[in-house]
């Protein structure tokens, strides 16, 4: 693996590591937009959703599933964004499929 994510996964760059099983790790980022800003992230290599290829799919359901136990966790279920960006030209910065969990503050119903 040759992004950072894949670093994070390999163990050979820390985390503030909130959740991981099989499939999935999930840790804070480190420049929050929010008061809980969570990635979830697929141990998977995979560059980003138009990747995926079918196999792969079980992978978004297990996503939205950390999502609804780290939401619970930190007290945001009441209100929070699940989003990812896809391609460049989507504002994917780190090309390894990653889901961004926000909450903890009303969000602007519009990007930004």
């Amino acid at each position: 693996m040759t992004t950072v994510f894949g670093k994070i996964i390999q163990g050979e760059l820390p985390c503030d590591k909130v959740f991981e099983n099989e499939w999935i790790i999930a840790f804070k980022d480190i420049h929050p937009l929010a008061p809980v800003h969570l990635l979830i992230v697929p141990k998977k290599e995979i560059r980003n959703l138009q990747a995926m290829e079918p196999q792969d799919f079980f992978l978004l359901g297990e996503v939205v599933r950390v999502a609804q136990i780290l939401a619970e966790e930190f007290d945001i279920e009441e209100g929070y964004r699940l989003v990812t960006n896809n391609g460049a030209l989507g504002g994917q910065m780190i090309f390894h499929l990653h889901f961004h969990l926000l909450g903890g503050r009303p969000l602007n119903p519009m990007l930004g």
